[in-house]
C-alpha cells in the first residue's frame, strides 16, 4: 500500500500552480512551439516547506524499489542538470544517501561538474524535477555507466507522458521513472496549428 504521506496527483498540481511553478495560459518557446502550459520547476523549490513535501514524497516512492531501499545509504543522488539540484539535494537528505553529484551539458555533451574517479561512485538513483522528453535521464545513464556504476532507481517530480516511462539501461532491466505526476502536454508546432493562436490568447515566450 502507498504511503499516506504521497500526496495525489492532483494534489501536487496544485502546489505547482500556488507556487508558480505551473502556469496556463499561451507560451512559445525557443524551438517555435507553442503549448498552452508552461512549468518553471525551480520556483516550488524556492520554497523550503514545497521543497519538503515534494522530496520526501519522491523519497517514498524510491524507498519502495527494492533496488534502492536494499542499497540504501551508499546511494548516490545524481542530478542529470542544474535544474534537477534543489531535487537532487533535498531527495539525498530524505534518504539519507551519501553521496551527491550533478551533470550538464557543455559543448554540446553532459558531463559532471565534480571531478569524479571510475570506481567511486556508490549505486545511483537518477532524480530530476521534470522529464519531458526522457533525453537529459538516459544521457544520465550513459554517464553513470561509464564510470562503472549502476542505476538502481529514478524519479522526478512531473514527467510528461508522452516522455518514456522507464530508462533503458544496457545489460539490466529498464529502470522504471517514477514521478509524483504525470502530465498530458500538449504541443503545436507553429503559430497555425496552435489552438490558442486561433483564439488570440495573449503570447508569452518563454525558455526551458
Amino acid at each position: 500500500m502507498m504511503p499516506r504521506l504521497i500526496p495525489e496527483q492532483d494534489q501536487v498540481l496544485e502546489m505547482l500552480r500556488r507556487t508558480g511553478a505551473f502556469r496556463e495560459g499561451h507560451f512559445v518557446y525557443p524551438s517555435g512551439q507553442h503549448t498552452p502550459h508552461y512549468f518553471q520547476m525551480p520556483l516550488a523549490f524556492r520554497y523550503y516547506d514545497t521543497a519538503r513535501v515534494l522530496a520526501v514524497a519522491l523519497s517514498r516512492k524510491l524507498r519502495l524499489e527494492k533496488d534502492v531501499s536494499s542499497a540504501l545509504p551508499k546511494v548516490s543522488i545524481i542530478s542529470p542538470s542544474p535544474g534537477g539540484i534543489p531535487v537532487a539535494f533535498a531527495v539525498r537528505e530524505a534518504l539519507s544517501a551519501e553521496q551527491i553529484y550533478w551533470a550538464e551539458r557543455e559543448e554540446g555533451k553532459r558531463m559532471f561538474r565534480q571531478y569524479v574517479n571510475a570506481g567511486e561512485v556508490h549505486p545511483c538513483v537518477i532524480v530530476d524535477d521534470i522529464s519531458r522528453t526522457g533525453t537529459a535521464l538516459q544521457e544520465t545513464v550513459e554517464l553513470v555507466r561509464a564510470l562503472g556504476a549502476q542505476v538502481i532507481g529514478c524519479g522526478v517530480i512531473v514527467r510528461f507522458r508522452s516522455s518514456p516511462a522507464n530508462l533503458e539501461v544496457p545489460g539490466s532491466d529498464p529502470v522504471p521513472i517514477l514521478s509524483l505526476a504525470d502530465f498530458d502536454a500538449k504541443w503545436y508546432d507553429d503559430g497555425q496549428s496552435c489552438g490558442e493562436c486561433k483564439r488570440d490568447a495573449p503570447v508569452e515566450h518563454v525558455r526551458f
